[in-house]
């Protein structure tokens, strides 16, 4: 099987922003354990957010800066614009599950930050598989 460096190098950027999203999340979500489940949910969320798109808006750029130079700007706008639909669908997956599923946890009294990690995980995991699946399908990769 041929090993598509990108789609190794998004995954691999996938990783590196799961782990310290999810930690910095998790903390949060112990910190915030006393409010409400649904702002615990929401506040943590965000956090993440910006935690993971800021790194990952930079590892992207180091990966590809060199390979965007050498590329015909029709090709860079038509690979962005695919890029930019694959991670919105896998966003949309990602906030159909780790919502749900972070509140559900918080609810039925397991720790923040483990219900955080959790939940993380769960979400990711269906991010990162959609984000692939859709990136291969429209042959971005």
């Amino acid at each position: 099987m041929k090993l598509n460096q990108q789609l190794f190098q998004i995954n691999r950027n996938f990783l590196i922003c799961f782990i310290v999203s999810s930690s910095l999340s998790a903390i949060t979500a112990q910190l915030l354990s006393e409010y409400e489940s649904h702002i615990v949910t929401t506040i943590t969320i965000v956090i993440g957010y910006t935690i993971y798109f800021g790194i990952f808006s930079f590892l992207f750029y180091m990966d590809n800066r060199r390979r965007y130079s050498q590329m015909k700007k029709g090709l860079i706008k038509k690979e962005i614009l695919s890029l930019i639909s694959s991670f919105g669908i896998g966003e949309i997956v990602y906030l159909g599950i780790r919502w749900p599923t972070l509140y559900y946890f918080l609810e039925i009294n397991i720790e923040a930050f483990a219900a955080s990690l959790i939940s993380e995980g769960i979400a990711t995991v269906c991010y990162m598989a959609s984000v692939t699946i859709f990136l291969r399908k429209t042959k971005t990769f």
